[in-house]
């Protein structure tokens, strides 16, 4: 074999590994990480109460005042 040859595959292999550990790597974090929130946060603009209400909601009714409110972004 050619010294080209030699070095290529070598790159190949280095390149392969890196690969499946940053993927073993990425399968382990998204196994062992928090879950993403089922719940959307809402404030509201009138009394300032913080709160939580479903996903599938676009806007919600504050708890404590009745003002409608849209979701709060991070």
């Amino acid at each position: 074999m050619s010294t080209a040859n030699l070095l290529v595959i070598y790159v190949a292999v280095a390149l392969g590994v890196l690969c499946a550990a940053g993927i073993y790597s990425e399968l382990r974090r998204r196994k062992f990480g928090p879950a993403h929130p089922e719940d959307r946060v809402f404030r509201c603009t009138k009394c300032g109460l913080v709160y939580t209400d479903d996903a599938d909601v676009d806007r919600s009714r504050c708890t404590q005042c009745g003002k409608l409110n849209l979701p709060f972004e991070f």
